[in-house]
């Protein structure tokens, strides 16, 4: 590994980006991580999702589920001692705070107590003791990551209209930054914050980066209901014991009477799915109030469903991806559970035809 990526990566552990603790509480005391060295970069492929048939006007592709850098060695458990770290861990467990930043806010809070609930800790949502002797480390937080030529080249511009993004071969990323941070489960200040030597403008194949090491959730046991909480803007995944598999942020309807409550089901699950556009259902832009026409939209992360499609039982609804992940449980959907698209590959991966979600106040 080139020493100048070796001092970002001790720079970044050591810093910890942001102090031990709950929002408000006191910090612990500071355990030093001491990182071995990392291993060259060796991407982990995400298993492909059986694909179903789909509902009218969602045409599934082949998945084009990001690539996730492998993590490094196997190390002892060590407990975390920052955000960073506390939000990687959770997010190796299935609890996503939405895109890892290093910033203990309510979204990390949330998953930390969905965390400490599953695991009979008391549920204080902050990296007390108790929590930190379970939320431990037993690979390297942060992993090399290398750009590629295949990467750069699936790079386009996405078109400013409708019709435009309509003609696109695929709504593919638009930046390497923008694809590494949704490869990694990250916030893009977070990877800019760990490689501030690289040009992002103009990053080079072979450009080594420092990267969450997140891959995805390995699907071990089987879902039997997902519970979405409207006031806490979650979404979680049950097994049949009752036992908390996967929690997400998730964002929900905009208006009150757009938001069902009570026990729907899952009746088609479409990963990398095309999406129809319905000028009617957007009546807030210009350009679809005089389109007088639906579009087919290309598949790719910056589709509007994002990667992943779950149809349920009530006409037009269902959980999706997103292409602004940032903005999933802080921005309000048309009706639809929006989550991050990593989150919604996961859920992918557990959702079944006939799946239970129920809806809660």
């Amino acid at each position: 590994m080139p020493p100048s990526l070796r001092r970002r990566l001790v720079s970044a552990l050591l810093g910890g980006l942001a102090i031990a603790g709950g929002p408000g509480s006191a910090a612990e005391p500071v355990v030093v991580f001491k990182m071995p060295p990392l291993p060259p970069p060796a991407p982990v492929t995400a298993a492909a999702a059986e694909e179903p048939d789909p509902p009218a006007g969602l045409a599934p592709r082949e998945p084009a589920a990001p690539e996730t850098p492998a993590p490094g060695p196997a190390v002892t458990g060590v407990p975390v001692t920052s955000w960073l770290e506390a939000q990687i861990a959770l997010a190796r467990e299935g609890f996503s705070s939405g895109p890892i930043d290093g910033v203990g806010g309510a979204q990390s809070a949330a998953a930390l107590r969905a965390y400490q609930e599953s695991r009979d800790l008391p549920a204080t949502g902050a990296l007390d003791a108790a929590t930190r002797a379970k939320l431990v480390l037993t690979v390297p937080p942060l992993t090399q990551l290398v750009l590629t030529a295949e990467d750069l080249a699936r790079l386009q511009p996405l078109e400013p209209t409708w019709v435009g993004k309509s003609q696109q071969s695929a709504l593919d990323y638009e930046t390497a930054l923008e694809l590494v941070a949704e490869r990694t489960h990250a916030s893009p200040h977070l990877i800019r914050r760990l490689n501030p030597d690289v040009d992002w403008t103009q990053p080079a194949p072979g450009t080594p980066l420092v990267v969450p090491a997140v891959a995805r959730l390995p699907k071990t046991k089987k879902a039997a209901r997902v519970m979405v909480q409207l006031s806490a803007r979650v979404l979680q995944v049950f097994d049949a014991d009752g036992g908390l598999i996967a929690h997400f942020p998730v964002s929900i309807a905009s208006r009150v009477e757009k938001r069902p409550v009570g026990e729907l089901r899952v009746t088609v699950v479409a990963p990398n799915p095309d999406y129809t556009f319905n000028p009617e259902v957007f009546p807030e832009s210009e350009e679809a109030r005089t389109l007088g026409r639906k579009l087919i939209l290309p598949p790719g992360p910056n589709n509007p469903v994002g990667l992943a499609w779950i149809g349920l039982d009530l006409p037009g609804y269902g959980i999706h991806g997103t292409p602004k992940p940032e903005q999933v449980g802080r921005t309000e959907s048309h009706g639809c559970f929006r989550l991050a698209n990593w989150d919604a590959l996961t859920l992918l991966d557990f959702a079944w035809s006939g799946l239970p979600v129920v809806v809660e106040p």
